[in-house]
């Protein structure tokens, strides 16, 4: 299974603007993936700093936490749901400017001696909503505490001593988890603050809606935003406070763009040697990345404000199309690539199962046209069995695209033709309609990997006894980790202890019971460099230690699986 031709797609863009529609490609890295490596020297350094430096920073940060403490409560007394007083009083004017003040401080303190910021931020009158990307760490906090803007905050997160009075002073737009209507009120409240010209604070939104590497721009959905929670922000605790399903739910509320009104683009980068601030879903985590960053001698961060972007009545009515012209329009600042990978796309790559999918899987990119065909997978599940006996059927025999189209129940399009080329590896015009449904198992149900290799045995086995070959296993488990190729000889021998050439499902999970982690050992025992489905090896990038889906790099798998965890 590999990426062969499919050319990329253009992003969507308004009719004034389509001649210059970015084009949407899989990423050369995986972006939910990253990889620290520190020689001896850096090594040693950071050795040195946590002996010295590092406890004094600790020690600065949270003085200036508590220093802020009693600003913000006084200026927090009142009702939150009062609409600020133009223009702002003398005295509130003052303890803004030494929140700020104590806030720049403590950045300063943990490394961040400079703070490089490029173009004008608009004022609430010109753009009541900034957008952020890419996202990529808790240290993305510090745009928000220099401008004081408004977040989306969890309702609980009010309720925390010292950081809930710090947080209620930007007038978050609170979301209650037990309220059934806060998804609409917090609709609501976004477009009441964005129409009311000026009179709220501004909104910062991360339209990515989780962390990513920074290599590319993920899917900027309409409903998309970030819900902060205190320790994204005070990034000393080191964790989100949701876990990660209830995280995709969060994610889900409205953001940006629902209410057409302009909105102000902030890009930010971190042009550092050694990058110890990304923190993404497999990688250091959030403690290490902190203690790592408090340990170098100074920490780069640039934020460029964009000019504004105000909707056309196109985008007003498409909110998605709104989105993807906007982020175009940040990717072409960042010199960087856009996918339409997303959230969902980052916990197929780290579900929990049998088989760990490797950096360089073409899943993601077959997760990614899945949607885009507008296959859901709540219904693909329910097909599964229909689909693996039309396969079944079909035993060996090729199938060209006609075929193809007819089996999913779709039709042919460009973004047909492209998942028809994953699986066809020869470029022969024709597929294997089981290799298909063997991945189509594998997106709508991640963590259950015996489920899908049950499924395919039951389309590649022999009638009499449902056994597979060495042959039939490789081209189900390079399916199934959406790799092109795969030594499997090893494995087949160790479950084949009678030799007899062949192996049933039950000969296979009686194997996967006995040794769970089957696949470190016997399929990647050395992490094998599975060759890559992204053709050509991306650019280095200034933070170049993020894992590489090129097979002189792609060694990322390695480490085990961190998640943001509560």
């Amino acid at each position: 299974m590999r990426l062969r031709g499919c050319g990329p797609r253009a992003a969507p863009a308004s009719s004034a603007g389509a001649s210059d529609a970015r084009l949407l490609a899989p990423p050369g890295r995986n972006p939910f993936v990253h990889e620290l490596r520190l020689s001896a020297l850096q090594k040693a350094q950071v050795a040195l700093m946590t002996l010295t430096l590092f406890p004094v920073r600790l020690l600065v940060a949270a003085a200036m936490m508590l220093l802020a403490w009693p600003l913000a409560l006084v200026a927090s007394l009142g009702s939150a749901e009062k609409e600020p007083e133009q223009p702002p009083a003398l005295w509130r004017k003052v303890v803004d400017f030494l929140l700020k003040a104590i806030m720049r401080t403590m950045w300063f303190a943990g490394g961040f001696h400079r703070v490089a910021v490029k173009g004008r931020q608009a004022l609430p009158t010109e753009a009541a909503i900034l957008t952020l990307a890419p996202h990529s760490s808790y240290f993305d906090a510090i745009p928000v505490t220099m401008t004081m803007s408004s977040i989306v905050m969890k309702a609980e997160s009010r309720d925390i001593p010292i950081w809930g009075t710090l947080i209620q002073y930007i007038r978050p737009v609170f979301v209650s988890r037990s309220d059934q209507d806060s998804r609409r009120k917090t609709v609501e409240e976004i477009k009441r603050r964005a129409q009311s010209n000026g009179k709220w604070p501004q909104i910062m939104i991360f339209p990515e809606g989780t962390c990513t590497n920074r290599t590319c721009l993920i899917t900027f959905k309409p409903a998309q935003m970030r819900v902060l929670s205190p320790s994204t922000l005070l990034g000393a605790a080191g964790r989100w406070q949701v876990l990660l399903p209830e995280a995709s739910r969060c994610s889900s509320l409205e953001g940006a763009f629902i209410p057409g009104a302009p909105v102000q683009p902030v890009v930010l980068r971190y042009p550092n040697k050694l990058d110890t601030i990304t923190w993404t879903w497999q990688g250091p985590g959030a403690l290490e990345i902190l203690w790592l960053t408090l340990c170098q001698f100074h920490n780069q961060v640039e934020i460029e404000f964009l000019p504004v972007y105000s909707p056309s009545e196109e985008e007003k009515r498409n909110p998605a199309l709104y989105a993807s012209n906007v982020r175009r329009v940040m990717a072409e600042a960042l010199g960087v690539s856009v996918t339409d990978y997303t959230f969902e796309d980052c916990q197929l790559a780290l579900a929990e199962g049998q088989l760990r999918l490797p950096a360089d899987t073409c899943l993601l990119e077959f997760a990614r046209l899945v949607r885009g065909l507008g296959l859901k997978p709540e219904k693909l599940e329910k097909d599964l069995d229909r689909y693996s006996e039309r396969a079944r059927m079909k035993g060996g025999e090729k199938i060209g695209i006609a075929e193809f189209a007819a089996s999913l129940e779709v039709p042919v399009s460009d973004l047909l033709e492209d998942m028809f080329s994953l699986f066809d590896e020869s470029g022969s015009g024709e597929v294997d309609l089981r290799e298909c449904v063997v991945a189509l198992s594998v997106v709508c149900r991640p963590a259950r990997t015996l489920d899908t290799i049950q499924l395919a045995f039951k389309m590649y086995g022999a009638q009499e006894d449902g056994s597979v070959g060495e042959g039939d296993l490789s081209c189900i488990l390079k399916t199934a980790l959406g790799v092109a190729e795969l030594t499997v000889t090893d494995l087949f021998r160790a479950i084949d202890q009678e030799e007899k050439g062949k192996i049933t499902f039950a000969d296979f999970h009686r194997f996967a019971e006995m040794y769970p982690a089957f696949a470190e050992e016997y399929l990647y025992p050395d992490q094998t460099h599975f060759e890559s489905c992204a053709e050509t090896s991306p650019a280095p990038i200034p933070n170049g230690f993020c894992a590489d889906f090129s097979p002189e790099n792609s060694d990322a798998g390695r480490k085990p699986v961190r998640k943001k965890l509560d």
